[in-house]
């Protein structure tokens, strides 16, 4: 099993889990295989936890103290649309199943489990996102090459300058295209639930975005301001359509 992103970092799987036995079992048994393993023990400090450090997979009992695994995934897929979410439960009734997976969880496994499942299905869950993340690498926005490897932006091939932080919301918004992002959402998402920003600290950056990617960034075509809401990238129709799209690369 690959424990390394498109990147070549480690990966991080957030294990959520009331049970101290089980829960220093299945770290065990992951850092075994190579990833490394943050815990919690209680649904808030697992919410917490994973908007904090976004961690490459989650694993979530779902009979937790306090907030249950069914809130804390719904509330962390409101929060980040991306991470894969793996529920676990002593539970095998289908509409337990049912209900995690429509709150957003992309797998399920029962209690009690082996190794072998366990494993098999992280690396089905992150087989799955590193796929996307490598398809989305190299993009194309109008005239702007967006390199998320080299975290680099050029128009017309001339480099602009830019920052980390620019290039992780403007990859934010390209993952989310065509929908609505509340500026607490945004906030959140790309700078944690720790971050004690402001609606005024999006609404700048964004401002720095439009001034890179925008042909006129007083009337952007690309980042577009929802009035009262927040804010939508969006592909701007052109004569050449325009738009975000992966490069391909000879």
């Amino acid at each position: 099993m690959s424990t390394k992103s498109p990147a070549g970092r480690q990966e991080t799987i957030l294990l959520v889990e009331d049970d101290l036995g089980l829960r220093l079992a299945m770290t065990k048994t992951l850092r075994s295989e190579g990833f490394r393993v943050e815990i919690a023990g209680t649904g808030k400090d697992g919410l917490d936890a994973a908007l904090a450090q976004k961690p490459d997979l989650v694993l979530l009992d779902v009979m937790l103290p306090g907030m249950n695994g069914f809130e804390v995934c719904q509330r962390l897929r409101e929060a980040d649309p991306e991470v894969p979410i793996l529920m676990v439960t002593a539970k095998g009734e289908e509409l337990d199943k049912v209900r995690g997976l429509r709150l957003g969880a992309d797998d399920y496994i029962v209690k009690p489990f082996g190794v072998a499942e366990l494993c098999a299905r992280i690396d089905a869950a992150l087989r799955r996102r590193r796929r996307a993340e490598v398809e989305t690498e190299v993009l194309q926005i109008g005239d702007v090459t967006a390199d998320f490897r080299a975290h680099t932006l050029c128009r017309r091939g001339q480099p602009l300058e830019t920052t980390a932080l620019e290039m992780r919301l403007l990859r934010y918004f390209l993952r989310h295209e065509g929908t609505l992002l509340p500026r607490q959402r945004i906030l959140d998402a790309v700078w944690g639930a720790d971050y004690f920003g402001t609606d005024r600290t999006v609404d700048n950056f964004i401002n720095r975005l439009r001034a890179k990617i925008e042909d006129d960034p007083k009337n952007p075509r690309h980042l577009v301001t929802v009035r009262g809401a927040g804010y939508r990238f969006t592909r701007a129709p052109s004569a050449d359509g325009d738009g975000p799209r992966p490069v391909t690369e000879r």
